[in-house]
């Protein structure tokens, strides 16, 4: 007699769609899923101190590969648990597929107080996902995980979650013949309306100051922004827009999005033309930023159309389609002048040089940190002072898989965004800023990190505090510094307790020599960073010393 069940059936699934690796945590609800796993050996399972931490492993697993990031959690606790992680996976843009068990379909939806039932776990699924699905019979299992998986991999990509009660995993079922390989929907990839593009045509070829401002909707168009570069855009990027375009190039300004500097830009800015960004209100700090009166937006999401500024021209299309069209049709346009490449150079020259002075002790950390990071490995932060004011901004991204960070500025994904990360790039060894508060929300998954020999140096900013909320209780609220001190572990005894290599740091001239024995020793490593010795960290929140400096 056949075993074959649901259980079984999402194992295979997974496999057939090139799932390698999934996170969670085991429990009652989800085990004949785990099981199959296990019995076939063909996807690693990385175990997780805690659901929320599984999130944010496979949501920095899938930024990491450019790939489908998979989570298995419980029902009740364990999916309630999971929500933070999805949030986060959710402003990213991360294709996510989460899947969790429930109780028995006699007892769904009857508040019969079975074991980790909640009421309407569904919607609350579906408050924090791009979408959720129940899985209600066995003969549904399959068409069901298929259109998840397509909804996760569509653009706008996000996280979907898989509700499958635990009766329906266990159901004996005859194994498919045939499992489908899940693509995205290539119907949503469309060029759009042909008459805003005439617009956006004329409006390029009328503009002389012209700046591409892109985002994490552009991130696979590297060969079509360095064109557009040729044709004389200046680059501007969100956060999320790193590694897009190489920034060392003279003509990228990087994310300095929004300094002073750069709004003054602006304001002689005669086009700017927004591609794949939500123009979100933590890139300019809540829509007061200046942007140029000709702004153009290209989304291929509909409500992005006037959602944070009101543009000029809103196209509703693919990006990469668009673009390519628009080269075409720009394929005669004059090249720019070098009198404005020059200008874009020097500016960029002096905002780095403002920018420089402004950090204080900490002004060689940034180039410290690229010297020696490995090529190809991730660059991972957790909301920080330190990434806040440079990490964001500072460090040169050389592709858009290095760039991972939580977009939701929440304060802990880092350590779990990292150990997910380092699992999708083994070869080589990657760095996590953290800052000592953020990083002890997520603390029993130190241990996964070491279980599972994660390739990356976690390096905890230590300031005995939650330094960011104290830098805005000095600015507003009188100093009086509520809530913020914290006990923080002695980060050395920790360090011996998980078995994990340990450095420290107690001032800006042993970092690069700590830095550089970190990279050398294998499995993770804790670099404890004293900011209290160090030295002042640049205030965050304040404004800076550059911001009244005039061009």
């Amino acid at each position: 007699m056949s075993n074959y069940n649901v259980g079984q059936l999402v194992s295979d699934f997974l496999t057939e769609n090139k799932v390698d690796t999934a996170f969670g945590v085991v429990s009652v609800h989800n085990i004949p899923m785990l099981d199959a796993i296990a019995k076939t050996n063909r996807i690693k399972f990385v175990p997780a101190r805690g659901e929320m931490g599984a999130g944010h492993m496979a949501d920095g697993y899938s930024r990491s590969k450019k790939g489908i990031g998979v989570v298995f959690t419980s029902t009740g606790p364990g999916a309630a648990n999971i929500t933070g992680a999805l949030v986060e996976a959710r402003f990213a843009g991360t294709p996510l597929l989460h899947i969790t068990g429930q109780t028995a379909t006699e007892n769904l939806d009857k508040n019969q107080g079975t074991v980790h039932e909640v009421p309407n776990q569904l919607e609350m699924l579906k408050s924090v996902s791009k979408k959720a699905f129940r899985i209600s019979n066995h003969e549904d299992a399959l068409s069901i995980l298929e259109e998840a998986l397509r909804c996760c991999l569509t653009a706008p990509t996000g996280p979907v979650s898989v509700e499958i009660p635990i009766d329906i995993q266990r159901t004996i079922i005859k194994k498919p013949q045939d499992i489908p390989i899940v693509k995205e929907d290539q119907t949503s990839l469309f060029l759009g309306d042909l008459e805003t593009l005439k617009k956006i045509e004329k409006s390029i070829k009328n503009s002389n100051r012209k700046v591409l401002w892109i985002g994490n909707g552009a991130k696979t168009l590297k060969a079509e922004v360095k064109k557009f570069i040729e044709l004389g855009f200046a680059v501007v990027t969100s956060t999320q827009g790193k590694g897009v375009v190489e920034e060392q190039d003279d003509m990228c300004l990087g994310s300095f999005n929004a300094v002073p500097l750069v709004e003054q830009f602006y304001s002689t800015v005669d086009l700017m033309l927004v591609v794949g960004s939500r123009l979100r209100g933590h890139e300019t700090r809540d829509m007061s930023l200046k942007l140029p009166k000709n702004l153009i937006q290209i989304d291929i999401d509909p409500d992005a159309q006037n959602r944070t500024y009101e543009t000029s021209l809103f196209h509703l299309g693919d990006a990469k389609k668009v673009l390519n069209e628009l080269l075409f049709r720009l394929k005669d346009l004059a090249k720019p002048s070098n009198e404005w490449r020059k200008e874009i150079k020097s500016l960029k020259e002096e905002i780095l040089n403002d920018y420089k002075a402004f950090l204080g002790v900490y002004k060689d950390f940034p180039d410290i940190v690229r010297q020696c990071l490995p090529k190809g490995g991730r660059w991972i932060r957790d909301v920080t002072i330190s990434n806040s004011t440079w990490g964001n901004r500072m460090m040169p991204i050389y592709d858009s898989s290095e760039n991972i960070y939580p977009v939701g500025a929440g304060i802990g994904p880092g350590m779990s965004l990292a150990i997910g990360a380092s699992l999708a790039k083994e070869d080589v060894k990657s760095i996590a800023m953290c800052g000592d508060g953020g990083f002890m929300l997520n603390l029993p998954d130190l241990w996964t990190a070491v279980e599972v020999n994660s390739n990356v140096v976690f390096l905890v900013m230590n300031d005995k505090g939650y330094g960011v909320i104290k830098h805005i209780q000095d600015s507003l609220y009188g100093g009086r510094k509520n809530y913020a001190d914290l006990t923080v572990p002695n980060f050395s005894e920790l360090a011996k307790t998980v078995r994990m290599n340990y450095l420290l740091v107690t001032s800006s001239s042993e970092f690069r020599e700590k830095l550089e024995k970190a990279f050398k020793l294998s499995g993770p490593v804790l670099l404890e960073i004293d900011v209290l010795s160090v030295g002042d960290m640049p205030r965050y929140f304040m404004p800076p010393p550059f911001a009244s400096k005039e061009k």
